[in-house]
């Protein structure tokens, strides 16, 4: 009888194990393996002090033809199929149906999605969709203010203040940018903060030699398309110059074509920037999930609003990056 309860104590000790392995593996989502974000010495960096590199999917604009896959059930298939670690959602803002003329349909649509990423235990961008944010200082202070205070101290939120300035100054970005930073951190002191910088978030160089003081996690977006003749080795050396001044980086945009969102798709020219991304452990959104038949596109024309895509209901550059997240997703 010893023998056996013996064995029977075994085979149960043993089923437990696995369980607590199951469970545990079950448990490992982004934010769990990662925890709270911060800026340490010039580097958005995990609750280990390491570079968590999160990669993943930008939405497109919460209007038009890109609305149709704001919904849960493409939020945990991306996180299950492509296997990202970062969403983005990107709210219009100034664009008919946008923030401006529909704020509460958009605050739904846009909480929608994040709240179904914090579930999925992924890193969510909030991103304010707007070239003229300056214009729309006090609506922007406002939504910031009351996203803020529904999120504050959930640590899978991030904050994008202002997508794409256009040529603004430098001065009007960080005036505009100081007046959010302060809205926000009435009500969530810690989670990260991006800041848009000059000329369609390129020169970031500027950005780095007058940075914002007197706030703690707060970096700076950097874009680019990688096709794009303009956005090679001299976007780089911006880059570079930027993080030498110890200006913390994080990719919020880049497509696989040009900077019209079309144009051809260069894969030489997205493998060295891929590369460049994986060197400097910047942290990246593809640009973007819709149907529109156009370069940087990830779905084919009518894909699934659900989710549940083949491998042929997506574009080349869809293909392409699907491919490359389970590949580094996998190291």
């Amino acid at each position: 009888m010893k023998v056996k309860a013996m064995f029977f104590l075994r085979s149960a000790l043993a089923v437990f194990a696995i369980c607590s392995i199951c469970i545990q593996a079950q448990a490992q989502t982004p934010v769990s393996k990662n925890g709270q974000l911060k800026v340490q010495d010039g580097v958005m960096v995990n609750s280990r002090n390491e570079a968590p590199q999160l990669r993943g999917i930008s939405l497109s604009w919460s209007v038009w033809g890109g609305r149709k896959y704001y919904n849960p059930d493409v939020v945990n298939w991306l996180a299950d199929d492509f296997k990202i670690n970062l969403l983005r959602a990107s709210m219009a803002v100034e664009p008919d149906s946008g923030y401006l003329k529909d704020p509460v349909a958009q605050e739904k649509l846009i909480t929608g999605v994040v709240d179904a990423a914090i579930k999925k235990g992924l890193y969510v961008l909030i991103d304010w969709h707007d070239h003229h944010a300056d214009k729309n200082l006090q609506q922007s202070k406002a939504f910031f203010a009351k996203i803020a205070q529904r999120y504050a101290g959930v640590p899978n939120v991030i904050y994008e203040i202002w997508n794409e300035p256009e040529r603004e100054e430098w001065s009007t970005i960080k005036n505009y940018a100081v007046e959010v930073i302060k809205e926000i951190r009435k009500y969530d002191e810690k989670n990260i903060i991006v800041v848009g910088s000059p000329f369609w978030d390129q020169h970031v160089d500027v950005a780095a030699k007058d940075p914002i003081t007197g706030y703690s996690n707060i970096v700076y977006s950097f874009h680019f398309y990688a096709s794009d003749n303009n956005h090679q080795e001299g976007l780089m050396a911006r880059a570079e110059a930027a993080m030498r001044l110890k200006l913390p980086l994080f990719v919020t945009e880049w497509g696989v074509g040009e900077a019209n969102g079309d144009g051809v798709f260069d894969v030489q020219r997205n493998e060295k920037w891929m590369n460049w991304m994986e060197q400097h452990k910047l942290s990246w959104a593809n640009w973007n999930l819709t149907d529109k038949k156009e370069t940087t596109a990830v779905l084919m024309p009518g894909a699934n609003t659900k989710g549940q895509w083949s491998i042929a209901a997506l574009t080349p550059a869809g293909q392409y990056i699907r491919a490359k997240l389970i590949e580094l997703d996998s190291k």
